[in-house]
């Protein structure tokens, strides 16, 4: 459930939508939600000083009900 809500929250602020995947894990301190986007999207996602991913964080961190969540932004060219 998180991590198609925040599936739906990068695809609104990317200009490749479709480049979007997010993936999730379960570690022992919590879920790792791992977003993958386009090259020329990863500063829009991350934002100006980091307040776009400071938000989202925010954001799915209060969606979250088990616990600690950790949400990585990653472009796609990296594995």
């Amino acid at each position: 459930m998180l991590d198609d809500a925040l599936e739906h929250l990068v695809r609104g602020i990317v200009d490749h939508p479709d480049d979007v995947r997010v993936s999730a894990r379960s570690l022992r301190r919590g879920e790792l939600l791992e977003v993958r986007v386009h090259p020329e999207d990863l500063g829009r996602v991350i934002g100006r000083s980091g307040r776009t991913a400071r938000a989202l964080r925010t954001v799915v961190g209060a969606l979250s009900t088990d616990g600690s969540v950790r949400v990585d932004v990653v472009d796609v060219d990296r594995r």
